[in-house]
């Protein structure tokens, strides 16, 4: 049973692997690596961060309450995102496979789930409760990060896309809380 287990997740790591690679033969190109070396540099926080501060200044009562639900979500998100690291342990993909290293450096050692997709996809659904109109630029902001990020040999896309669900999960629970 357990070796079967094994085999299992040896067979998923692999193909995870290979979905990896293909990803960025797809994508491959400097003008596109820059382009989404550039997304995933805004998505290390910054550009939420100013968000918030905009909101806290200038949103009245919504901001003041998108504010607090965002910093709220976000702490939480890192407890999460920061405690199953530490469990999995699981490699980058360009720790297994060099040739999908870029440039850009990576914030900790371990791959799973990915951070940033977590925070954006957690912070964008925030920010569209309480401003619908702001989704035209900022669904299209979250998938760009979520994709940098396997392109870049950041993630491989089982650890983008367990992050979507659990900032999808995280975000129902602070707005039932």
């Amino acid at each position: 049973m357990l070796l079967s287990i094994r085999r299992l997740s040896e067979q998923f790591c692999a193909s995870d692997l290979r979905l990896t690679r293909r990803v960025r033969r797809l994508s491959d190109g400097r003008l596109a690596l820059a382009g989404f070396a550039a997304i995933s540099r805004l998505g290390d926080g910054l550009i939420w961060y100013l968000l918030m501060l905009a909101l806290l200044l200038f949103g009245g009562d919504t901001g003041q309450r998108a504010t607090l639900q965002m910093a709220l979500l976000g702490i939480t998100s890192l407890v999460v995102y920061k405690a199953l690291k530490r469990i999995s342990r699981r490699p980058r993909p360009l720790a297994v496979e060099h040739a999908l290293g870029t440039r850009v450096a990576p914030l900790d050692e371990f791959s799973f789930p990915s951070g940033h997709t977590l925070h954006a996809v957690g912070f964008t659904l925030v920010l569209t409760q309480h401003y619908p109109e702001s989704g035209v630029v900022l669904w299209p902001f979250c998938a760009g990060v979520a994709m940098s990020r396997v392109v870049l040999g950041l993630h491989y896309p089982s650890d983008v896309l367990a992050a979507i669900g659990l900032g999808w999960l995280l975000f129902e629970c602070s707005v039932l809380a």
